[in-house]
């Protein structure tokens, strides 16, 4: 007996099906694109424009012409190159620092044992959902106590104990393999060695995003810093970029040049190394958080 074997159309349309909902994926993510985008590109619109057309009835993209001449004001009435500088030494700073504590207290409360360990990651966790304004008084009593207020350690020191990074990193530390360690440690290396030389290298990704979070975070931070300093040499980019809207008024031109100058440096950033932030992301599970 012969069987005549059916046609199979299953296949043809589940492929069909993938390709549908593929496209209607990537129509809405590039919505959601256009969507964010929407304020950035209003922003350097209106920054282009002459200040008189900024506030016209109807709203149009296109000015009459383009000029930079709001650009030119904030360089000339701003000391915008001091708060560059000031964001950049903060910045830079509290990320070195987190990455270096961070790893540290991660890669001991994973890999090592001691008394009081459950109750110390107990208290860490909790710090993840503590919202940083509940201790702003007190932070700022410490300051004030250690003579600090008005420097740039009172911007630094209150950001670099971050509980969520220290959580990202134990966990990321957790998943690596003990048999390296133990090699390691049968050949005589102390902790801090296989520290330094095994754990370190094999968390490149976890670091690279922990990096780069702390950058942006540090970078945008308004609040601390408007407290913590009042001189205008000090001031960050965010602090400065409030004290140029309330001078300005209703220039929004201006207000608009300043604000594309602040966030210029991380877009910058996102476009020289979005390759790693997008890996950084996949590799530490950041994508679901």
């Amino acid at each position: 007996m012969t069987t005549i074997p059916l046609p199979r159309q299953a296949p043809r349309r589940v492929h069909r099906a993938t390709r549908a909902w593929n496209t209607v994926g990537l129509v809405a993510a590039a919505l959601i694109a256009l969507l964010w985008l929407m304020p950035l590109l209003w922003a350097v619109d209106t920054a282009v424009k002459p200040e008189d057309e900024t506030a016209t009835i109807p709203i149009s993209w296109i000015p009459s012409h383009f000029t930079l001449e709001a650009f030119e004001k904030v360089f000339a009435q701003s000391d915008l190159i001091v708060w560059f500088v000031n964001s950049t030494v903060v910045t830079v700073s509290v990320t070195l620092l987190v990455l270096v504590t961070a790893s540290m207290a991660g890669y001991g409360l994973s890999r090592t044992d001691f008394r009081g360990k459950r109750l110390l990651y107990g208290v860490i966790i909790a710090g993840i959902m503590v919202p940083p304004q509940i201790v702003v008084v007190p932070l700022f009593r410490e300051m004030l106590a250690l003579g600090l207020v008005d420097t740039y350690w009172a911007m630094i020191l209150p950001q670099v104990a971050v509980p969520a990074m220290v959580f990202i990193l134990k966990k990321f530390f957790d998943g690596l393999p003990r048999e390296l360690e133990e090699a390691a440690r049968v050949d005589g290396a102390s902790l801090w060695r296989i520290y330094w030389q095994i754990a370190v290298p094999l968390s490149r990704p976890a670091l690279a995003a922990v990096g780069i979070f702390t950058f942006i975070i540090t970078w945008n931070n308004f609040f601390w810093p408007f407290l913590a300093v009042s001189n205008p040499d000090l001031m960050t980019i965010p602090v400065g970029l409030a004290t140029i809207q309330s001078s300005y008024g209703l220039r929004y031109a201006q207000i608009m040049a300043s604000a594309v100058l602040g966030g210029l440096p991380l877009l910058v950033a996102y476009v020289f190394f979005q390759r790693n932030i997008i890996r950084s992301v996949a590799h530490t599970g950041l994508s679901g958080t």
